[in-house]
């Protein structure tokens, strides 16, 4: 004969009992234990699932972001590539990159010390992030280089892109305000800029866009822009 027993305090015990369609108003007291402790530990274990899958998420964040500033990494940048180049070769869309290396950042360091390099980096970072569109893909590709994708981007419209980004780092000065003798340091970017070719691979495409920058580098030297 069944029993009267106290009502379960946990709502949701009572949702997942309810759900397996137990009434334990008909059953034993011990078999309503067993299912209650059985009940429990599901629950239980929902929660350390939640919480791993937290974790893990967090894990990967750290492992796609590069390590001083909030963008991605190179790893992760070239992952973000290949995905945009299989994309764009699905539908036929154009895609384009742009390889960014910063003008005079040794003389920063070697001026003012790495912190204020470290300062300049996360400037630049922000400068991309701030001019860019969420779908397009930025990342730090190692040192003072950086790259940004463009998806459904011509390789004019990304020259325009490219010449906003470079004024606004060109604008960057780093001094010492409490040292007024000290030379302040003028930051540049050389920008390459190269658009995808069907079946060009992500590395292939990078590699083009480094050697775009070069080119510009050292046109932007013989005009007196960039230093080192």
């Amino acid at each position: 004969m069944a029993k009267d027993f106290p009502p379960i305090d946990s709502a949701e015990l009572r949702a997942l009992l309810d759900a397996l369609g137990l009434d334990l108003k008909q059953l034993d007291r011990r078999t309503r234990a067993a299912i209650e402790a059985l009940s429990e530990e599901v629950l239980a274990l929902r929660d350390e699932a939640a919480t791993l899958k937290a974790a893990l998420a967090d894990a990967e964040l750290l492992a796609d972001n590069d390590a001083l500033v909030p963008i991605f990494n190179r790893r992760a940048f070239e992952r973000e590539v290949r995905r945009e180049i299989a994309l764009s070769g699905r539908f036929q869309t154009p895609l384009s990159l742009i390889f960014i290396d910063l003008d005079n950042f040794k003389l920063v360091n070697d001026i003012y010390g790495h912190a204020a390099g470290d300062n300049v980096l996360l400037k630049v970072a922000g400068i991309l992030q701030d001019r860019t569109r969420e779908t397009d893909i930025v990342g730090r590709l190692g040192g003072d280089e950086f790259g940004v994708v463009l998806a459904h981007a011509t390789y004019e419209d990304t020259l325009r892109k490219a010449a906003q980004l470079a004024g606004a780092i060109d604008a960057l000065e780093v001094r010492d305000e409490a040292s007024p003798a000290t030379p302040f340091v003028r930051i540049g970017a050389s920008c390459g800029v190269v658009e995808w070719r069907t079946g060009q691979s992500a590395a292939a495409l990078v590699a083009r866009a480094d050697q775009a920058m070069f080119i510009e580098k050292s046109r932007r030297k013989s005009a007196g822009r960039a230093a080192r």
